[in-house]
């Protein structure tokens, strides 16, 4: 089979007439790659028309010191530079998966291909529109699993912390629970009156229903050790653990007067440690109550944010709760970049009819911009602030950051531009603020920035288009 045959039997050039197939041979060059052999390299320029007669090529791009693989293509298929295309250079790596076959054709001729070659440069511009549409679906999906997984690892690291202390307390509740019927049984041999067990719970239960006590750190040391003193004059056991139990809720020297003056004598050891222990109980309670009621908070935040529960159409919506719920997604990236967050929301205001879950992730893009915009800044305030401006609900996010620089100003909406390196941007995410703004809700952006201070200013119609 000559070469003329061959491209007649690639699927995308069968229907180009063979006299515009022939022109291209007589002006291309045949090339033949080695298996894991370079095809290019990043930086080589882009200025060849490749058509693979046979064998494989991977595409893989270097992200944090390891490859990634993009793509694969196997022959026979058209690729590399193609008619009215803007790329320049290669940004990764094509690597033969086998020996290949390739008939190229430079840059040079492609004016007179597109004066003389209707039916070719139509073939290949469709080629490359198909291109572009499938790795514009690629980088989408690439850029919503890298905002996914953003999401994702910080919403791991918040509720790691409230899980860890639902099950170190539970254990330790369990431990303490295991002692409670020995400690109860020296407790009911006791022979007390009436008055004497009122006058013991009413001290205790007074105690426990007021709550821990945050003492500041020298008071509460100065506590602990006059409770330990009172401890060991009355010949206590574990006068350390009883006095840690007792400074939590707020006990004193003259609280414990009272309980051994209602206690049998010879019987306040026992009393001070049932005490202790229903203290501990207590306080383990309290740590898992307090620690599934941020677990359940963090729950209901993400099915807010995502509005799983809800259908995806235009309804009345209270922005405050979605930037709320935003700023938990991100709580942790705030933390570790210690970030102070202001809000300055207006009063009263009202609620526009927006798509909940594509605002939000208005709020999402832009949030996060404003956190990385701060990584290297010494001031580090980010601040939201809403009011109404005639028809239109006006969402400001202002941040310290380094700001945007006027010569790409104008270019941060385009699909594709990132000034972040590779691996951490795609270029899509404020390409995707702008189409929910404006096409979706028919609203305004609008960006002031300079050194210290970044303002993005989206304003929305209160009632939907």
């Amino acid at each position: 089979m000559n070469l003329l045959e061959e491209l007649q039997n690639i699927p995308q050039l069968s229907e180009v007439p063979a006299e515009q197939l022939q022109w291209l041979l007589d002006r291309s060059e045949c090339q033949k790659f080695k298996k894991g052999e370079n095809m290019f390299e990043p930086g080589d320029p882009i200025d060849r028309l490749l058509i693979l007669l046979s064998g494989g090529l991977t595409f893989k791009v270097e992200k944090n010191n390891q490859f990634e693989m993009v793509s694969q293509i196997q022959a026979p298929f058209v690729t590399g530079l193609l008619p009215y295309s803007r790329a320049t250079n290669a940004v990764g790596f094509g690597v033969t998966d086998e020996d290949m076959n390739v008939v190229a054709l430079e840059k040079k001729h492609f004016h007179d291909m597109i004066c003389e070659c209707h039916d070719l440069t139509t073939v290949l511009v469709h080629a490359m529109s198909t291109r572009i549409r499938t790795s514009t679906k690629r980088e989408q999906m690439n850029d919503k699993m890298m905002s996914l997984g953003k999401l994702s690892a910080g919403l791991a690291h918040e509720l790691n912390n409230p899980s860890a202390a639902v099950v170190r307390s539970s254990k330790e509740l369990s431990n303490q629970l295991k002692y409670q019927p020995e400690n109860f049984k020296q407790v009911i041999k006791i022979n007390m009156t009436d008055e004497q067990v009122d006058k013991i719970s009413q001290i205790l239960f007074t105690k426990a229903s007021n709550g821990l006590t945050q003492l500041p750190m020298m008071e509460r040391s100065s506590r602990e050790e006059e409770l330990i003193d009172w401890l060991y004059d009355n010949d206590i056991e574990d006068a350390e653990d009883i006095a840690n139990n007792a400074v939590d809720y707020d006990f004193t020297p003259d609280d414990l007067d009272k309980v051994k003056n209602s206690v049998p004598e010879g019987h306040l050891d026992s009393i001070l440690h049932w005490m202790s222990q229903i203290l501990t109980i207590e306080r383990l309670v309290g740590e898992i109550e307090d620690a599934s009621e941020r677990i359940n908070g963090l729950v209901s935040s993400i099915k807010s944010y995502t509005h799983m529960d809800q259908a995806p159409e235009k309804v009345n919506t209270d922005v405050h709760v979605g930037l709320d719920n935003t700023l938990t997604m991100l709580n942790h990236k705030l933390k570790a970049n210690k970030i102070n967050v202001l809000r300055n929301y207006g009063e009263g205001l009202p609620n526009p009819k927006v798509l909940p879950g594509a605002i939000n992730q208005v709020w999402t893009n832009i949030l996060d911009n404003a956190i990385d915009a701060m990584e290297e800044t010494e001031k580090r305030d980010l601040t939201l602030k809403t009011k109404t401006n005639g028809d239109f609900f006006v969402v400001a996010i202002e941040d310290t950051g380094s700001g945007i620089p006027d010569d790409i100003k104008d270019k941060i909406f385009d699909p594709f531009f990132t000034t972040k390196s590779i691996g951490k941007g795609t270029g899509l995410g404020l390409e995707n603020v702008m189409d929910i703004v404006k096409s979706q809700h028919n609203g305004i952006i609008e960006v002031e920035s300079k050194p210290g201070n970044t303002t993005f200013s989206i304003s929305i119609p209160i009632e939907a288009a």
